[in-house]
């Protein structure tokens, strides 16, 4: 048995990060609610769900039966229905007064041993555990896009967070089969804070005729083996994604994370990357 069989999960919120969050949950055996406060996204996200469980049956990788797997999967649009779950991990957008909102309605509703999480990728641990009254129980689980793909989450300990609460986080990595990586709270942590500096001086090369995009990214996979380039990168995350991350680090860091202005021009006109069709490449929908 893993650390992760038969315990009740829930993920707050229904979009990308979250069903791929909740496919692996699913895949590790725990029974998963998925909760958002749109249903028509719930029912959206239960169905992208069942097509990811029936495409890892396809690779070889369900130790059962395709129907005992989604089986475990439920839906709902009320916090309530995180009552009796072990893990409750946040994946709503990084807007830090919507996961402090999410966060205490979530605290308010759980036992005192359950463990909450936010899958925030740049938004300090620390400042959204400040109103909660259990702030040992509270971590950074940092899942990367696509989920299923990634081998990596970054565990991001926050000022108050317990020990023991950092060691059941690596054991709930490992019963996903990811690998963990252990940080302390800082803006940006460590995957963040390196990814959008290299994304964001990749841009202003862009906005300054250095060289194509194409060249920019054979720079970093050619000559230093990246397996995606900076740019192709910042369209599967999503340019509006990065675009909040900077700014938030601009704040907290200094000029140096300050967004390119063809960064905010590309957002404003919609070209987001990969999930708008176009971004620094064009994407089929």
């Amino acid at each position: 048995m893993t650390a992760l069989d038969t315990m009740r999960c829930s993920v707050i919120g229904a979009g990308r990060m979250g069903t791929g969050i909740a496919h692996a949950l699913l895949l590790s055996g725990a029974h998963v609610i998925v909760v958002d406060t749109d249903p028509e996204r719930v029912e959206q996200a239960m169905q992208r769900v069942h097509e990811m469980v029936q495409a890892s049956a396809r690779r070889g990788v369900l130790t059962e039966a395709i129907e005992s797997v989604q089986g475990r999967l439920s839906g709902d649009v009320g916090i309530e229905a995180v009552q009796g779950c072990g893990l409750v991990v946040e994946a709503v957008p990084e807007i830090p007064a919507l996961k402090a909102e999410i966060l205490a309605a979530v605290e308010s509703v759980l036992s005192d041993d359950a463990i909450i999480a936010t899958n925030t990728s740049s938004i300090s641990v620390t400042l959204l555990a400040q109103p909660m009254r259990r702030p040992e129980r509270f971590i950074g689980l940092h899942f990367f896009n696509p989920v299923p793909a990634s081998n990596l989450i970054e565990v991001v300990v926050g000022a108050q967070t317990a020990p023991t609460t950092t060691e059941l986080a690596e054991q709930l990595v490992v019963a996903m089969g990811k690998t963990a990586i252990v940080v302390n709270d800082s803006p940006g942590f460590a995957s963040s804070r390196l990814g959008v500096a290299l994304g964001i001086e990749a841009i202003r090369m862009v906005e300054e005729g250095v060289a194509s995009v194409a060249a920019i990214d054979q720079a970093m996979t050619l000559g230093y083996k990246h397996p995606v380039g900076p740019l192709r990168l910042t369209d599967l995350v999503g340019l509006d994604v990065r675009l909040g991350i900077a700014e938030y680090l601009a704040t907290s860091l200094g000029a140096r994370f300050e967004p390119p202005q063809l960064m905010r021009d590309m957002v404003s006109r919609g070209e987001l990357g990969q999930k708008s069709g176009q971004g620094f490449y064009t994407w089929p929908q």
